[in-house]
């Protein structure tokens, strides 16, 4: 397949087609995913879960469906994504412990099911709980091991790369008929 040879062969007008065509899925995704940011008022309305921290509830490579309403107050015993300061990657875990002051507000201590201690050790220093403001979003559902090609991509660089590379000539190439 001579990827050039096709792209010298189509006239100007089918490749700006493809082109505009390419620019329109991109365009798509982008909305749909800030339409499923407003829907469901999380940042980040689908994460993949990263490591086993959370087995046997969760595994690598799940993907999980968040949602972040802030009128719904957080309980114990229910899962969280939380964004700790000095860490760049969201973490998984389950709210253990709940702790609400006289004035109302709530503070509440996290741990991975399948790790013998809290999360302490993994706040920034000097933190001994987490804040509503530090939640990206609550556990709705999830997807069994569909996030395990976003982990490879991370691991295997060259792969995301030359998977990208094929999707875009797909797209450029492809005759409509």
């Amino acid at each position: 397949m001579d990827l050039f040879g096709d792209l010298r062969r189509m006239n100007k007008r089918q490749l700006y087609y493809q082109v505009l065509n390419f620019a329109m899925i991109v365009s798509s995704a982008l909305m749909i995913w800030k339409g499923l940011i407003v829907i469901t008022g999380s940042e980040s309305p689908i994460v993949v879960v990263l490591s086993g921290s959370m087995e046997p509830a969760f595994h690598r490579g799940d993907l999980l469906f968040l949602t972040n309403f802030h009128d719904d107050p957080i309980r114990a015993g229910e899962i969280v994504v939380f964004k700790v300061e000095g860490r760049d990657i969201p973490i998984v875990h389950r709210v253990i412990k709940i702790h609400e002051k006289e004035n109302g507000n709530i503070k509440f201590l996290t741990k991975g099911d399948n790790n013998e201690v809290d999360d302490r050790g993994l706040y920034k220093e000097g933190q001994n709980w987490l804040e509503k403001k530090d939640v990206v979003g609550r556990a709705r559902g999830f997807l069994p091991y569909v996030g395990m090609v976003t982990i490879i991509m991370n691991d295997y660089p060259k792969f995301k790369y030359a998977l990208l590379a094929v999707m875009g000539a797909y797209v450029l190439l492809k005759r409509e008929s």
